[in-house]
């Protein structure tokens, strides 16, 4: 929290409080004040510099000054409303949790074209037709009736 602080405070110092809240603004201030983690990833770019933007429009940024290790390195989802970790491709996850310093533009160079299935983002809890619902759920459509035995019904005469 004090780094964030700290970005907002510098970041007036050099721009003035109106470049500071114009620059909010232009990246989503208004959404950013209803999303915690948002606002808090608004405030902590500045100062950051853009690494790379992978394929689907996310943007991963680095801040190596002041910033905490393990704290520099994250992302900002293109999707500001919906997001999730599965959205971050392979290419990106290294380097996002540190286990290359080559970004994932300099690792789409190295990997062999004939290799692998394109990324798509894991969509579980979107729609009643990807949440897992238990045997006995409602919602599930292949429902088992629990009943374990069947009653004996003698034959009317």
């Amino acid at each position: 929290m004090a780094s964030v602080l700290r970005s907002a405070m510098k970041s007036i110092r050099e721009k003035g409080i109106g470049g500071f809240f114009r620059e909010l603004r232009e990246e989503g201030f208004l959404t950013a004040l209803l999303d915690g983690n948002l606002m808090q990833t608004k405030i902590h770019n500045i100062g950051a510099t853009l690494v790379g933007v992978d394929k689907f429009g996310n943007k991963y940024y680095e801040k190596l000054g002041d910033t905490q290790y393990g704290r520099h390195r994250w992302v900002e989802y293109a999707s500001k409303n919906r997001y999730n970790a599965s959205q971050v491709p392979p290419e990106w996850h290294g380097w996002l949790h540190y286990i290359t310093d080559h970004t994932g533009d300099e690792l789409l160079l190295l990997k062999p074209k004939r290799y692998g299935v394109e990324h798509k983002e894991n969509f579980s809890g979107e729609g009643d037709e990807y949440i897992y619902h238990s045997k006995g759920h409602a919602l599930n459509p292949g429902q088992r009736d629990w009943t374990r035995y069947q009653s004996w019904q003698p034959k009317k005469a």
